[in-house]
């Protein structure tokens, strides 16, 4: 049975209307599955009464602190019939600007009014309570059921990737891909599945009826925290969690790690972007009885693969298998299909209908080629059929005329006792063209010198960085991802060698 997402809150509020869909962990605050899709209902007749039409777009950026809102805000939009645009509140005016220039949203959903969005022409909706259009006052007073009729084709999201320099891309995405798992629960079983991934995020959206699939409650921790995290697992027993990779770091590396009880957990997902397998490996010791799998997507596709249940780490590292329907090639530099074990860029393709960027067919022309996602990814297939991703392409290192990729090094690096994180990428060198440099947060004391003989041993000697810079926390985006381009921009010439 498989049903969009505003049929299956419909379909599951009629059938267990009690049961709790999502839980803030912060302020212990609950929404029923009838009273998301009750109060969805007004806030979709509450966009219709302020003049958005099927087919509109509404910016949605709402505060993270407010997780239960954005969820009824996100339900209701897509209940009138209109296009949500998930937006960070963290974004700058400039980008907010650009945003709202090239997708032109009728309706703007926010806390604090940003100067971008009340400078435009759209209605601007706040959380405050002195806006002029208030969130409380766009819930109309009428919960039925709207008449709106919505097929998988239809657009759903426009999801701007996360670069913040240049003009902004957004990634068409339609109600048929927003799950890739066709179930109704026949039971509200209530457990809990625990996040910190924002939702305006690409896989943050994909939880958004996650757990329900499932029959089973999210609980969001709107900012994550490592030892909240942990207390929370402790305290509270989830029974399944999503977590991106620099949250694994951040988890590994807290004190009260190694002591804290996380047996209820039998299953935890981890996604977003590559994870180092030493970091895996020390999380995944303290889970003897979990299930801890990784997964690949990308907002241009949506989920790729995952390692299946039952694997039991035998592909520790890997990012699993390609999902039913999906098909992954790996190709060299002419596009020609390279042979298992072959490291090339991965090239995502199946049965779906492909995604496209918004307002943008140049650009969507030259990321698919004959139905083929051209990733920029780099990666390789093992004999099993699972997918190794390694790095990214553009962000090749070319040495001397040696190519290195970054996450290679970032792995050896990761198995250093005395580095929490790391992230390699190259830097401009007056004769070599590129040089390799290293960001490193450490969780103990290490000399650079014997930190570069302990690389030596695991690496070719060109692929050593001679620029190794401690700091304190690598710079990442919302979705956990490292920043590399503001590591790069920060290095001066003639830095440490």
């Amino acid at each position: 049975m498989s049903l969009l997402q505003p049929e299956l809150l419909r379909h599951l509020a009629g059938a267990h209307p009690d049961g709790v869909a999502w839980r803030n962990v912060s302020d212990e605050t609950e929404l029923t599955l009838s009273g998301w899709h009750r109060m969805s209902n007004r806030l979709a007749r509450g966009l219709g009464r302020i003049g958005v039409a099927k087919g509109d777009r509404v910016a949605l950026m709402l505060p993270g602190d407010d997780p239960l809102e954005w969820l009824i805000s996100y339900m209701g939009i897509h209940k009138a019939g209109a296009v949500a645009l998930p937006l960070s509140a963290r974004l700058g005016d400039a980008e907010l600007a650009r945003v709202l220039h090239h997708a032109e949203p009728t309706a703007v959903l926010c806390g604090e009014i940003p100067a971008a969005a009340a400078a435009g022409s759209a209605t601007v909706v706040s959380t405050g309570a002195e806006a002029a259009e208030t969130w409380s006052g766009l819930l109309d007073a009428d919960d039925a059921d709207l008449d709106v009729a919505l097929a998988p084709d239809d657009a759903a999201d426009v999801m701007y990737t996360s670069g913040t320099t240049g003009e902004p891309k957004g990634v068409l995405v339609r109600h048929g891909s927003l799950s890739t798992i066709d179930q109704v629960p026949d039971a509200w079983l209530g457990l809990g599945f625990l996040t910190s991934s924002p939702f305006a995020t690409t896989s943050g959206s994909l939880l958004v009826c996650g757990p329900m699939r499932g029959g089973l409650t999210g609980w969001v921790l709107p900012r994550f925290d490592p030892a909240r995290w942990l207390r929370t697992v402790e305290a509270d027993r989830p029974v399944a969690a999503f977590l991106v990779p620099a949250m694994v770091e951040l988890i590994v590396r807290t004190p009260e790690f190694e002591s804290a009880d996380l047996s209820s957990l039998a299953v935890v997902n981890i996604g977003s972007a590559p994870i180092a397998t030493a970091t895996l490996q020390r999380f995944g010791a303290r889970l003897p009885r979990a299930e801890v799998l990784c997964g690949y997507g990308m907002t241009e596709f949506g989920a790729v693969t995952a390692v299946p249940m039952g694997d039991g780490g035998r592909h520790l590292g890997s990012v699993g298998r390609p999902l039913p329907g999906v098909e992954v090639r790996i190709l060299d530099e002419d596009g020609s299909e390279l042979p298992r074990g072959a490291i090339g860029q991965i090239a995502v393709g199946g049965r779906r209908r492909p995604r496209a960027y918004f307002r943008d067919p140049d650009a969507s022309a030259t990321a698919w080629r004959d139905g083929w996602l051209l990733s920029g990814d780099l990666g390789r297939l093992d004999d099993d059929g699972h997918l190794w991703v390694v790095g990214r392409q553009k962000e090749m290192i070319i040495r001397g005329g040696h190519n290195i990729v970054p996450g290679e090094v970032e792995a050896a690096l990761f198995e250093h006792p005395a580095v929490a994180e790391a992230a390699v990428a190259g830097v401009a060198h007056p004769v070599l063209g590129e040089d390799v440099a290293a960001w490193i947060v450490l969780r103990g004391p290490v000399r650079i010198d014997d930190l570069r003989a302990f690389l030596l041993d695991r690496l070719a000697d060109y692929k050593v960085p001679r620029r190794i810079s401690v700091i304190g926390a690598l710079p990442r985006n919302e979705s956990g991802k490292v920043l590399k381009s503001e590591l790069v921009s920060s290095e001066k010439p003639g830095g440490q060698p």
